[in-house]
């Protein structure tokens, strides 16, 4: 499955790319979150309730970033295991453009999914992928007015 689309942000580049590297921000932002932890620079180690159509899971997974193009673009790539509803494993490639004094965020995601969700059909599991990126990206931008405005 692949996912692409993007998002202006009305806050500078830097700001943006410095939200995108704080855990407590994207713990924030990440639907269904439950815990993020940072073990160093590059290494998070996260846990995600979702649900799915009628499968509900709880994910633990670790996700692992890529700076070398920091700050106008890194990559991520991750895994994560649901137990009995399967696991997931993918990553995305993230470019961060200034336009005017806001940031246009792009990214390009791919992921692959396996066991119970799996089963589920593709158009119910790209919907819902669709559906959680835009919710962490409509959130991301909120967070960061706020933070931008304070």
């Amino acid at each position: 499955m692949e996912l692409k689309d993007e998002i202006l942000i009305d806050a500078p580049k830097d700001r943006v790319y410095a939200a995108l590297n704080d855990p407590e921000i994207l713990k924030q932002c990440i639907p269904g979150c439950e815990e993020l932890i940072q073990h160093s620079d590059t290494e998070l180690q996260a846990k995600v309730v979702l649900k799915i159509g009628p499968v509900k899971a709880k994910f633990s997974g670790n996700v692992t970033l890529d700076k070398s193009g920091a700050p106008d673009a890194f990559s991520l790539t991750g895994q994560g295991n649901g137990g009995a509803a399967g696991h997931a494993k993918g990553g995305a490639d993230v470019t961060l453009t200034e336009v005017d004094g806001k940031t246009m965020l792009t990214y390009e995601a791919k992921a692959e999914i396996g066991g119970k969700l799996a089963q589920l059909g593709s158009r119910l599991i790209q919907g819902t992928a669709k559906k959680l990126a835009g919710a962490f990206f409509t959130k991301f931008a909120e967070v960061i007015t706020e933070t931008a405005e304070a």
